[in-house]
C-alpha cells in the first residue's frame, strides 16, 4: 500500500486537484459570459427569442412616457420631469419596435407621431432595414413623420389609389407582428379608444409578411403609370 505521506502521492494529489479547479474556473467563465450575452437586451427581446406569446395594448394613455427614462442611455435624472417614468401601452409598443434586430417592415395609414417616428428612425440608423408603408394623402397630413423618415434614408412607399391604404401592421425580424386599430398619431394615443394585439405565433405572422411584401412590390414607383400633359 503506497503511504498517504509518500511524495509521488502527494504530487498526484495535487494535479488531480489542480485540473479540478481549473475545470471549475473555465465552467465559471462560460456561465459569466452567458450571463454578460444577455445583459444587453431587454426583457422583451430575449422573451421574442425564447417563447410564443400573445400580448394585448390597450389606448388611450393617460400619460406619454419619458423618452429619457425608457430609452436614453442613462435614464431621465429630471426630478420634476413631466412625464411619466411608468409603463404605459405607448412605452411597451416602443419597446417592442426596439427589439428588431434584422428588418421593420411599417404599414399603417399615417405617421405623425414624434415618438414613433424617432423609433424607427433610430433602429435604421443601428443598421435594420426599414420599409414604410402608407397612405398617399396622408403623407403631407399636418404634422406628418414621413418626410422626416425619407431624408434619414428609411424606405417609404405609398399607394396610388383612390381608396384608402388603411393597414394599421408592422412585422418585426419576419417573426412578430403587431396589429390592431391603432393609428400612429398622438390623438391614438392619448384620446382614441385602440387596440394593438402583438404575438409572434408563425401561422398568424407569415401572413402579414406575405401582404407586406405584395404591397411593397404594388406600390413601386417605377410600376406607377407616367401622365404626359400637352402644352
Amino acid at each position: 500500500m503506497v503511504s498517504r505521506t509518500n511524495p509521488m502521492y502527494m504530487i498526484g494529489g495535487l494535479v488531480v486537484g489542480s485540473l479540478v479547479l481549473e475545470g471549475m474556473y473555465y465552467a465559471w467563465k462560460w456561465m459569466r459570459h452567458k450571463s454578460t450575452c444577455n445583459c444587453g437586451k431587454n426583457k422583451t427581446s430575449v422573451q421574442l427569442e425564447l417563447e410564443t406569446f400573445h400580448h394585448i395594448l390597450f389606448f388611450p394613455d393617460q400619460k406619454i412616457p419619458c423618452r429619457a427614462h425608457f430609452s436614453g442611455p442613462d435614464g431621465c435624472h429630471n426630478k420634476s420631469c413631466r412625464y411619466t417614468h411608468e409603463e404605459t401601452s405607448l412605452s411597451r409598443l416602443m419597446t417592442y419596435l426596439r427589439s428588431a434586430r434584422q428588418s421593420l417592415d411599417v404599414c399603417v395609414f399615417i405617421i405623425t407621431c414624434h415618438d414613433l417616428a424617432d423609433t424607427v428612425i433610430a433602429m435604421h440608423q443601428k443598421g435594420v432595414v426599414v420599409r414604410v408603408i402608407t397612405d398617399c394623402e396622408q403623407i403631407d397630413a399636418t404634422g406628418s413623420q414621413i418626410g422626416k423618415l425619407r431624408r434619414e434614408g428609411i424606405q417609404v412607399r405609398q399607394d396610388n389609389s383612390s381608396y384608402f391604404m388603411h393597414h394599421k401592421f408592422v412585422v418585426i425580424d419576419d417573426k412578430v407582428l403587431i396589429n390592431g386599430s391603432f393609428n400612429w398619431t398622438r390623438q391614438a394615443v392619448t384620446g382614441n379608444n385602440e387596440n394593438v394585439q402583438i404575438t409572434n405565433n408563425s401561422s398568424t405572422v407569415k401572413p402579414y409578411c406575405e401582404e407586406f411584401q405584395k404591397l411593397w412590390n404594388l406600390f413601386n414607383p417605377a410600376g406607377y403609370p407616367v401622365h404626359v400633359t400637352k402644352d
